[in-house]
């Protein structure tokens, strides 16, 4: 038996009449170290609050009138005790209000949302720092620009490989431990980089791959975790947050990198960037779930919610790969991913170079005016997020959102990349590719929303499937950049970006849908 003191205040004058029995209050699960109600009493001439606070220790006499309130195990009924039931009459005075701490009140698949928000803030910090580490880098070790596409492309070689199989591990064994895994793979892999260069060049190429293999699993783990905890009321912003934290992953690492190079030089931005990866690690674990149905706090509002729009209970067991592929909106998917990485890769891998070559801009210009694009992109996607679920909510089809704002992630940045060839100014240059990675992030509530729409129980394995041709879109264009440049010029690389842009709005639009395919 557990004896704790309440404190009783605020009654009217006259003196408050008790009722001649209490109603009764559940609690969904164990009671916290103080645990507060508001209890409202109204009849027509008067109102009478009274606050009841239960804690384990009770101290301190402040003047005010204290109760003895104590505790014991009982069962739970499945109906209200005669002898704890009100009069009828009574019920309609008892307004009872038990109140909490806000952040207690939070959404919890909001949480597991901003923690996903900040595994691909790192995810993105870890992978751009190499775009300004590789200038010193090349100069030190005395690099083409053949060999600097050999070493950016190196990361997608890993990334490639856990692509489907880091969506099939998330689908079986839940989305917490494989996301979990990969941030502190490739935490591991950013940290020993310098070491590896320093070792000689297929070191540093078999570092860079290992980083690959933990990001790689990142997706289509987030994917997964998402799709069971995210209704599809509130999908587009959650996954336009989540990826906004991409985006400002490289607007963190390229504003920082630049000064700490300058001040410690360029193994620091490994050492400092990959140690933090062990902090959002303990997070993750103390706070995430794989599902809804794994996490003992969930508020049963709350969990009502998530599983009458978004939850398959049943886990998946077998994949059906012949059903997956022979669906013509899941080749749209493979394709416009493709299409669309081929882009966005090129300018996250090789902008700060451009800027330094083309435009004249010093290491440190060249990491600042990369910003940003970045800080753009991250502004457009969550509100690309907020537009589609509006759409949706309004009664717009779920395709038709699709198809919107994905035709709006390809011919933006196909109209401003065919401006680049006719600017001279450096401002314009920069704005022009602010504008083109800011139209691109309404990709965000476009392809990158379709996963969980057409196949919610198998959304990491189909990431991780569309995700495969969108690395193989990284590691051609990140290294036929390099060729291009030795034997063309930058119009020549845009010219490529834009021609794919091209291709991916038609195949989108005739293919795409945004209804449940797969169950």
């Amino acid at each position: 038996m557990n004896t704790a003191r309440a404190v009783l205040y605020s009654f009217t004058n006259p003196p408050f009449r008790p009722l001649k029995s209490l109603p009764d209050i559940s609690c969904p699960k164990r009671p916290r170290e103080a645990l507060n109600f508001r209890v409202r009493l109204r009849t027509d001439q008067r109102c009478c609050i009274f606050r009841v606070s239960v804690r384990n220790l009770g101290r301190g006499e402040t003047g005010k009138v204290y109760a003895d309130v104590k505790s014991e195990r009982y069962e739970i009924l499945e109906s209200v005790p005669e002898s704890a039931k009100l009069e009828e009459d009574a019920l309609d005075d008892v307004v009872l209000d038990r109140t909490l701490p806000w952040w207690e009140e939070f959404p919890k698949r909001w949480v597991i949302v901003i923690l996903c928000f900040s595994a691909f803030l790192l995810c993105n910090m870890d992978r751009v720092n190499m775009s300004i580490a590789i200038l010193p880098m090349s100069a030190e070790y005395n690099w083409n620009p053949a060999t600097v596409g050999l070493v950016q492309s190196s990361f997608f070689w890993g990334y490639l490989l856990t692509q489907i199989a880091g969506g099939i591990w998330a689908d079986k064994v839940g989305g917490k431990t494989v996301l979990g895994f990969g941030v502190i793979w490739w935490s591991i892999a950013t940290i020993l980089t310098p070491v590896a260069a320093k070792a000689g060049l297929p070191f540093l190429l078999v570092s860079r791959a290992f980083m690959g293999i933990g990001e790689g699993v990142a997706m289509p783990a987030m994917n997964n975790i998402l799709s069971k905890w995210v209704p599809v009321s509130e999908r587009s912003r959650s996954l336009a947050l989540v990826y906004s934290g991409m985006y400002l992953g490289s607007v963190t690492g390229l504003a920082f990198s630049p000064f700490l190079i300058h001040q410690f030089g360029w193994p620091s931005v490994f050492y400092s960037f990959g140690s933090l990866g062990t902090v959002w690690f303990a997070a993750w674990l103390s706070k995430a779930h794989s599902s809804p149905l794994d996490d003992p706090q969930l508020r049963p509002a709350e969990k009502k919610l998530i599983f009458a729009n978004s939850f398959s209970k049943e886990p998946v067991k077998t994949i059906p790969w012949g059903l997956i592929l022979s669906k013509a909106p899941v080749w749209a998917l493979i394709v416009s991913h493709f299409c669309h990485n081929w882009g966005t890769f090129i300018l996250l891998t090789w902008m700060p170079t451009y800027y330094n070559q083309v435009l004249k801009f010093n290491l440190t210009e060249s990491g600042l005016f990369c910003v940003l694009p970045w800080l753009t992109m991250a502004f457009s996607s969550n509100l690309g997020g907020w537009i589609a679920d509006t759409l949706v909510s309004k009664g717009l089809s779920v395709t038709t959102v699709r198809k919107i704002m994905q035709s709006i992630g390809f011919l933006g940045p196909a109209f401003f990349l065919t401006q680049l060839s006719h600017i001279d100014s450096p401002a314009m240059a920069v704005l022009c590719m602010a504008c083109s990675q800011g139209t691109d992030a309404f990709s965000q509530s476009g392809l990158y929303s379709n996963h969980q729409d057409i196949a919610p129980r198998y959304s990491g394995v189909l990431l991780g499937l569309s995700n495969t041709a969108g690395v193989l879109a990284g590691v051609f264009g990140t290294a036929a950049t390099g060729y291009i440049l030795q034997h063309g010029s930058w119009d020549d690389v845009f010219k490529v970006s834009v021609g794919l842009y091209l291709v991916g709005t038609v195949v989108w639009n005739l293919f795409s849908t945004g209804e449940k395919i797969l169950d």
